[in-house]
This record gives C-alpha cells, structure tokens and sequence, in this order.
C-alpha cells in the first residue's frame, strides 16, 4: 500500500513539473502576442516547446521544408486517447470515405478541424492566433476545450508560407521604431516588392492547391490528402478598412456542393456571431468571397468532403502593429490576432457539438461519389497523339487522388470538348478515361467539367480551368457509364540508348521535347529544327521537329542528345543521310539553326507584377531548368542588354519605359538581333509606344447608355468583366511560335484587350466569331471577343518581337502554354 501511494505520488509530482513547463505564448516569447511580430523559427520552437511539456496531447510532424529551408510542419492536438491512435484515426477516416477498405468503420472517431495559417505571408495575424490556440487546447486549467477534444481531432498548420511570412515580418521589423506608428501613411505601412503574401517563386499559394505547381502545396497537400478532415478553415487578412469576414460564403457556389455543406457554414457563422457580438466586434458573411475555383484553401476541402471556409481579418500588409483606420478607429495586432483566436475556437466547438452529423454526412458526401450520384456526365475520357500531354494529366489526377485507367470498349458517344458537340469517340493515339464512380468523383467533375455553371457572375477569381483545355489534350464527356480498368493507362517506356553516326531526329510535340531542346542548348550542342513538315523512311515529321547532326556538335554530341532523351523520356530517331524522302534535305535554308543557348533576361522588380515575374522566373528554373537573369526595371535606363538575346517583359505598369529615350533602347536592342518577348499588360504599353501593334478600340456607345441607376453598379460593372474565361484560338501553326500545335489553343482570357490585325507582322493567335468557350464574360466582352490578335510576331531589323496578350505560363498548370512560351524564347526569330 505504501509503494502504491509513493507510486501515485510521484506521478502526480512528475505531471505537475510536466504542468509547470508548459509555457503561455507570452511566457516563452517575451512580449505578448500582437505587440511583436514573431519570426518563423520562434512559431515552430514554440510549438516544439508544447509538445515536448504536453506529450500525452500534442504530436508534431515536420512535412517539408520551403524553398529557402524552412521547416513546414503540422500540430496533431487531442485527448490522450486519441494522439495514442492517430494513425488509426488517420485510417477510419480514408474507410469512412472508401478510399481505404482495409476493415470496417468507427463512428467512435473523433471528427478532424484542419487550421491553416499564414498562406499569405503578409496577412501575419493568423500564426500569433495559431499560438494562442494551441496553448488554449492543451492548457491544463482550459476545462472548456478539453470538452470539445472529446469529439475532435484538431490539426493545426501555424505557417503555410514561411518564407513570405518571413520576408514580411523581417521587413517589418527592420523598419518599425521604438513605438510603432498608427499612421498608414507612415512608412512601416509601405511594404516594399514584391511584398510578402507569395512564395519565394512569387506565386500565389491560396490559387495552387489543386494543381500544385509550387513545393509547399505538393508537401502539404499529400498530408491533406492523407487525413482528408470533416472541417478545414483557410486564415486570411483583408485591407485594414475591412470588419472580419467568415462564413456562410458569398454566392457563385459550385452545384456539386451539398446542403449539409451551406448550412454547417451558417451554423459556424452564427457561433462566431455569438462571440464577435458579445465583444462589440464588427463582422460581414455572405459577401465578396465565393466558392467557386477549385484551387483555395476553402473549395479544394469541400471539393473533397469537408466543410471548408475562409475567415478573413482586415489588416494585411498595411496593418503593421496599429493602424488608424477609416473609421477612426486603431486597429491593433492584439485584436486581429484574437478574432483569429476567437473564430478558431468557435469553430471546433462547433465541430465538436455536431460530431456525430459531420461523420454522417462526410460518409454519405462519399458514397453518393462512389455510386456515381455526382453530375450528369459519368465518364470522362482524355486523348492524345503524344503520350506526354497525357503523362502530365496523369500526374495532376494521381496527386488528387482520382482514379483512372484503360476502356473496355472505345465505342460511344459524348460531348465533344473540341467543338462542343455530341460525336463518337475518336481516339487520337493514347488515352485514359476517369470515372464518376469514385471517391474522388467531385474533384474529377469539377476539374474536367466542359462548361462551368456560373449562377452569380460576381467571382472572387477565374470561372474556367478545365484540364483538357488547359493541358491541350483532346477530350469527351459521356452520361453514359464505361467500365474504366484500374489499372493505370499511361504507360511510357524506356528510351532505349541511342548511337547514331549522322544525327537524329526529336518529334517536337509536347512540353517533353523543349526541356530536351534547352538541355541541349545548355550543354553547347547546336539544334537544327524543319520549318515545313518532311518524310525520312515512311515516317512523317511535323514542322518542329528538332535535328541534331554530328555537323558543327562536338564529339559528345550523341551522348548528350541520349541523355537528354532519356531524362526526359522522348524517344529520338537515328538518321544516316541528310536525304529526305520527301520535303527539305538538312542543307536547305528551310532548316534552321539555333547556334547557341540563347541569353535570357526578365524584367522584375517594382512595376512589374510580382505574380507575373514569378511564374516566369519559376517556368524557367523549376520546370524548363534554364538559366535566366532577373533585371531590375526600375533600373532599366541604366541597365546593358549587350549580354542579352532575349528580354522577357512580363505583365506590369512600367513607368521605367514610358520615356522615349526607354523605348527608344528597347527598340535598339531588338533592331540589333535581339528578341522581345512582352506578356499581359506589357503588350498594352508596346501598343500605346508606335510599336506597330494596335489596341483594338471600343465602339462608341449611344449617350442614353451613360444613364444607369446607382443600385445597378456592380451589375453593370460585371457587362465589361471577364475574370478568367476559356476562348479558343485560330492558331497559325506554320509560324514557328506555333510549331507543336494543332490548328487551334484554348487559352485563358482574363482582360478585355484585344489589338488589331497586324499588317506588318504575324497574326499568329487570333480570336474569330464564336470563340468563348467557357467561363464568365459580360455581355459586353463577349460582343468585343472577335475579329482580333491574341499572339502576334513581328520582325525588326534584325530583331523580332513577340506579343502575347494572354499568359501562357498561366500560375504555370496552364500546361498547354508552356510549348508556345519556350517557342518564344528559343525558336522564333532564327
């Protein structure tokens, strides 16, 4: 008896240390939350810190690291029951979804909230409130949430975008004084370029989680993936004059999202009510922020079951420690912090009082998937004359989650994407189909949807994505169900070792082939390419298609060209004569040569669009694996381009090139050999400079059109938007910049610019009559959306310029792009 009462004794002495270690965020800290802000590294010690003083409650999982190595990393808190069994909560919850059928469910579970923070790395707050959370779950003397860890299972991700985070919050600290200033005109109020809310690539993460371009997302959302919760909440900031924003959503709302899905989000909106009310705090709902693109940290969780939503804070960016706002009132980070604080709380009470009903309906949101109860079409089949185009699609399914595979039988009809008609199936080579029997059977209807169905057109982002028109690949949807075999379709073999004597020939039909081309480049090896399509023993060549000949290479010309092909897994032809069957010898000037790697710059900096800048930056160093020089343009009049070929001008307002004596050494520079390739807005600035291409100008409209009502505004504002619409393009595939291409792109239309027919250029890409596709277009736009250029080539002097007024690199998983993008860079203009 004595042992035992020593025995008990010791343990409750080894707790209450255990008790006495953990620390309140301000203890560990130094300063209390929102009078500082808190680096990365101090966010993950302390989380670190809670874990090792509360074993029994919380688990931490480092998941990756960011570009720039810092730690991302995940919080599991729970009872101590439920952190013993993670895995098997982790389980139950993929068998309540069918993606695992490993044994039988139990609804015993706890139901899982998902908390992220700080996607943005300029809307801070949320990582202070992160902290306040997680000591508010394990805090002994917090009798309240010990309640709500009965029924839930809370994750916590305290820093989606580290280096953002800290690219704002080191920038801040830098510049604040010894007090900090309310004053927004105060310069701790003016974040510099290119801010922090992107990535270290300057992307956008909060547009990337269905397609998973940038490193972060691909960690973390194999994590999400892998847990698949009832609840995710998305933590933002919006402008200082902004009350809180939470749920219920604003409308367009996809129709695959369920009843149960808008109503929890009304019951979440009216708990955090509750508390915002009892505090005099003011707050909106059902405004502004919609669910419609698939790829937020709100829409990609109810795509696949949970109740997602975002909750937004005003402040980011030019919040700084207090700001004065409109009202006249000082908004603090002591407040913005404690409405995240407040609404993460609030809703894994709200969790934890509905359990039993977020299990149940995450269960049926998966078997009406799985018996295919979700959307008109059942079938969705992909084809393609270059299995790569497909490889690419395959890769983007897989990190989803959907399933697909092979046809037993190719013989139906089904909407045609290409002309949006009902045809029957032609198979274009290779393929694969998915079905709508799934569990991940919303994601795939939403991803591969032909016509997005848009009830309210006022969007917070595009309203078209559809991955056969964004990855360039023909496709059909049918209501009809075919069985679709498990096992994977796309299967590219091995490229075998090549040993060619004279040369050989690389088909130049998917993005494969131009990472080949610049791996070549890049290893001193010249590249012919055909400008006209010919035949070599029976077999067609297409215009494009690359030719390396041991002529003018260096001796290690074949184990170059084999190791490129095999690392990129393009199967070259061996060639032994420079006689062709049909069409130009390889001595004919219609073979052209590309003698060196060409030299490219890309303006960034202020005035150019950090977004812009950073898909091209991260198009070229993460996917083309090129060497580019970042070019500072505001710096432009005093930068040399002698040591360039190539200038990339991307999307920007740029000040630096409105002066004459600015274009009139851009003009120099392509007159003497160089080559301009300008994006977006800059090809709006070239049309405004004598450049040879015009804006195509509005019709005037009648006077009784300047009549509008006051509550017609933003209606009538919407007539001239165009948020992110799908437009098919006439493409001239005879011009190098069309080389790989069919006679057509779909590309992506977020403006309304539109410029005239060149007459001394090439109208490469243009739009004619009929062709919207998808997405939303004010009546408007769409009467202007014909009879003009999109892409467009002109020479000068020696030099030539390339206009693309729409972004082929698109948040770069416009995969169909990015072909035309690297013809721009290393084709036209030889």
């Amino acid at each position: 008896m004595i042992r035992y009462i020593a025995a008990c004794l010791l343990t409750l002495l080894s707790l209450t240390l255990r008790a006495q270690s953990l620390q309140s965020p301000e203890q560990f800290l130094g300063y209390k939350i929102g009078t500082h802000y808190t680096p990365h590294y101090k966010i993950v010690n302390y989380f670190k810190a809670v874990a090792q003083a509360s074993p029994a409650a919380v688990k931490i999982q480092t998941y990756g690291q960011t570009n720039e190595g810092r730690e991302l990393m995940l919080a599991f808190i729970g009872t101590p029951e439920n952190i013993r069994q993670l895995d098997a909560i982790r389980i139950n919850n993929l068998r309540m979804a069918g993606i695992d059928q490993s044994g039988t469910v139990n609804t015993a579970m706890p139901a899982i909230v998902w908390l992220s923070y700080n996607v943005h790395g300029n809307e801070p707050s949320s990582s202070e409130a992160a902290m306040l959370t997680l000591y508010a779950l394990v805090d002994p003397s917090n009798k309240q949430t010990k309640e709500w860890l009965r029924n839930t299972l809370v994750v916590i991700d305290p820093c989606i975008n580290p280096d953002g985070r800290d690219r704002y919050v080191n920038w801040f600290n830098s510049v604040v004084g010894a007090h900090f200033n309310a004053d927004p005109q105060s310069r701790e109020h003016a974040e510099p370029w290119p801010g922090g809310r992107s990535n270290h690539y300057n992307f956008d993460l909060n547009r990337d989680w269905a397609w998973q371009t940038q490193v972060e997302t691909q960690q973390r959302v194999k994590q999400y993936n892998a847990w698949l919760p009832q609840v995710h909440v998305d933590f933002h900031e919006q402008g200082y004059n902004q009350p809180y924003y939470f749920a219920p959503a604003a409308e367009p709302f996809h129709d695959v999202i369920t009843q149960w899905q808008r109503d929890f989000q009304v019951m979440i909106g009216k708990n955090n009510a509750g508390y915002f009310d009892q505090n005099g705090w003011l707050f909106f709902t059902k405004e502004r922020f919609d669910l419609l693109y698939p790829s937020y940290g709100d829409t990609y969780p109810i795509y696949n079951g949970a109740i997602g939503m975002t909750f937004e804070q005003g402040g980011h960016s030019r919040g700084g420690l207090a700001v004065v706002n409109a009202s006249g009132d000082t908004l603090t980070l002591v407040d913005r912090a404690m409405h995240h604080y407040t609404t993460g709380l609030s809703t894994i009470e709200t969790a934890s009082r509905n359990k039993d009903r977020l299990l149940e309906e995450y269960q049926k949101f998966y078997a009406d998937s799985r018996n295919g109860k979700v959307g008109e079409y059942k079938t969705y089949v992909l084809t393609s004359k270059d299995e790569h185009k497909l490889e690419a699609v395959a890769a983007l399914l897989k990190k989803n989650g959907i399933e697909f595979g092979g046809l037993s039988n190719t013989s139906f009809r089904g909407f045609h994407y290409l002309n949006g008609k009902e045809e029957a199936f032609q198979n274009q080579g290779h393929y694969l189909a998915i079905s709508a029997f799934q569990p991940h059977a919303v994601m795939a209807k939403v991803l591969l949807e032909p016509r997005t169905t848009v009830v309210d057109s006022n969007t917070y982002d595009i309203t078209a994505w559809s991955i056969p028109y964004a990855y360039g690949v023909d496709a059909y949807a049918t209501k009809e169900k075919l069985e679709v075999k498990s096992s994977e379709r796309v299967v590219i073999a091995d490229v075998a070792g090549m040993s060619a004597a004279y040369g050989a020939l690389i088909p130049y039909t998917s993005f494969n082939a131009a990472q080949v081309l610049a791996h070549l480049l890049q290893n001193d090896i010249k590249v012919r390419f055909s400008e006209k399509a010919f035949d070599y023993k029976g077999k067609h060549y297409e215009p494009g298609t690359l030719i390396v000949l041991k002529t003018s290479n260096p001796a290690n010309w074949n184990k170059v060209v084999d190791e490129a092909c095999r690392e990129y897994r393009i199967t070259p032809d061996e060639v032994t004569t420079g006689f062709m069957d049909k069409g130009a010898d390889f001595g004919s000037p219609e073979i052209k040569i590309i003698n060196a790697a060409p030299k490219v710059a890309l303006l960034t900096g202020e005035q150019v669009s950090s977004l812009g800048a950073g898909e091209v930056w991260h198009f070229f160093e993460r996917m083309l694996n090129y060497p580019i020089t970042l070019l500072n343009a505001n710096e432009f009049n005093r930068l040399s381009l002698r040591n360039y070929n190539v200038l990339i001008i991307p999307d920007g307002f740029y000040r630096s090139l409105n002066d004459k004596g600015a274009m009139d050494k851009l003009k120099e520079f392509v007159r003497n050999g160089g080559k301009v390739i300008a994006i977006e807005n800059a090809v709006s600035i070239l049309a405004g400079a004598d450049w040879g291409i015009k804006l195509k100008e509005d019709k005037p409209a009648d006077d009784s059109a300047h009549i509008k009502k006051y509550g017609d505004r933003l209606r009538e504002s919407l007539s001239n938007s165009i948020p992110g619409a799908i437009y098919k393009l006439e493409l001239d595939n005879s011009h190098p910049l069309g080389f790989g291409y069919p006679d057509y792109y779909f590309t992506i239309r977020q403006d309304n610019n539109l410029f005239e027919f060149m007459k001394d250029g090439w109208n490469v890409g243009v739009l004619k009559k009929d062709a919207y596709v998808t997405g939303f277009a004010g009546v408007k736009v769409k009467n202007k959306m014909k009879d003009g250029l999109v892409f467009g080539v002109q020479d000068m002097g020696n030099g030539t310029v390339v206009y693309l007024a729409d972004d082929p690199l698109f948040r770069n998983f416009w995969e169909a792009g990015k072909l035309l993008f690297t013809n721009a860079v290393f084709l036209v203009g030889q």
